[in-house]
């Protein structure tokens, strides 16, 4: 057994020196080296450590390439692991600066969008498909950069703003159901236009700071009807991009807008998008309200299954996004504010904290970056940036 474990080149570890992010590739069920691939997976949770202790368990075989980087065990020359120790954090402001160019870049075509289609232009959709390539591009080679450079909003770009994150979330929920790239680009293109037709709602609905009266709503749900006569203009349009630009208002239950469909003639696509839409409306400043942390948000979510929401796909969206998701502001057990920084190969408790503020002296502090897995504090909870006196823009 042993002679097979190596051949795969496994590291045999006693069980007190597992630490989250490994990955244990199977389990010695006795003295005998006998051994079991049932449990394999990831550490995420201590709990899962005390519960091999607590089975009695003394060794478990690791795989190190599989293992988080943090975790130690993948081989490197002493040359290479200073070259990346060295790179890692220019890297990262590297692809964060290559972000916020791509951000900007696609600020700059929906607000020229925007503009043509006011003046009755048909869109183009070709640029729009590129956007979505570079937007995928960038989930997966650095998720991170885009998520805190996405964090960065401002009350009056929110029709820009809101439109790019739309897009960028599908993008993200839909790599975490494994969904492929082709899909991917077509969501992304929809989630980039599902609001153009906002374009020709009255300004003053539109940005009205408060709420809307019964007939001010009926005007403003009027842009799905621009929507459908943009679309129907469109050409090289593929459905599933018009289905989500015309279905992230429906409701499971028949009540939504424009078509009022119900259940199954929702595609999932469409369900992912309702739940994307509300979500980044909820977490964003607008000129009527304040923006909600991401926990609030996810409680809002929950509440509106399973009779507007796909309750399971709301499920599947908490553990995609996190309940503190990147570019987040959380509150550490010490009274520091900070930006959730990396969480890639973490658990959702465990990530890098870029630290700040201290909420104890009422004042901005050195920056630090606190890593929750090798540090004894914790995350307290999560803030929304009305909830605090600070501007915390800077420090992404």
């Amino acid at each position: 057994m042993s002679e097979s474990a190596e051949s795969v080149e496994l590291i045999k570890l006693p069980v007190s020196q597992l630490t989250l992010g490994m990955f244990v590739s199977a389990i010695d069920k006795n003295d005998k080296g006998q051994l079991a691939i049932a449990n394999a997976g990831q550490i995420k949770h201590k709990d899962a450590i005390l519960k091999l202790a607590k089975s009695g368990i003394k060794f478990v075989w690791v795989d190190a390439e599989r293992s988080a980087e943090h975790c130690g065990l993948k081989k490197k020359t002493t040359n290479d692991s200073q070259t990346d120790n060295r790179k890692a954090p220019v890297s990262r402001d590297k692809q964060q600066a290559q972000a916020k160019v791509m951000l900007t870049e696609a600020k700059d075509l929906i607000r020229k969008v925007l503009s043509e289609t006011f003046e009755g232009k048909a869109i183009e959709v070709a640029p729009f498909e590129a956007l979505a390539d570079t937007m995928i591009e960038s989930v997966m080679l650095d998720a991170d950069a885009l998520k805190c450079m996405s964090a960065l909003r401002s009350k009056d770009a929110y029709l820009l703003e809101h439109s790019v994150n739309v897009a960028f979330l599908l993008v993200t929920f839909g790599k975490y159901l494994q969904l492929d790239r082709d899909m991917l680009r077509q969501m992304a293109v929809g989630g980039i236009l599902h609001d153009i037709g906002k374009i020709k709602v009255d300004n003053k609905v539109l940005h009205k700071p408060g709420k809307l009266t019964p007939e001010e709503f009926e005007h403003m749900k009027l842009h799905q009807v621009y929507e459908l006569e943009i679309m129907n203009e469109t050409t090289g349009l593929s459905q599933i991009s018009k289905d989500i630009c015309l279905m992230h208002h429906e409701k499971l239950d028949g009540r939504g807008y424009p078509r009022g469909l119900k259940d199954d003639e929702i595609p999932r696509h469409g369900r992912m998008s309702c739940i994307v839409d509300i979500f980044d409306a909820l977490t964003a400043t607008r000129c009527y309200k304040e923006a909600m942390s991401p926990a609030a948000a996810f409680k809002i979510l929950l509440s509106l299954t399973p009779f507007h929401l796909d309750q399971q796909l709301v499920y599947e969206f908490i553990r995609c996004i996190g309940i503190y998701p990147v570019g987040s502001l959380v509150e550490l057990s010490d009274g520091r504010i900070g930006i959730v920084w990396a969480s890639k190969d973490r658990d959702a408790l465990h990530p890098i904290v870029k630290c700040f503020y201290s909420l104890k002296v009422k004042r901005y502090t050195d920056v630090a970056m606190v890593d929750l897995l090798k540090s004894e504090l914790y995350i307290e909870r999560g803030v929304s940036p009305s909830s605090l006196d600070i501007d915390p823009t800077p420090f992404y």
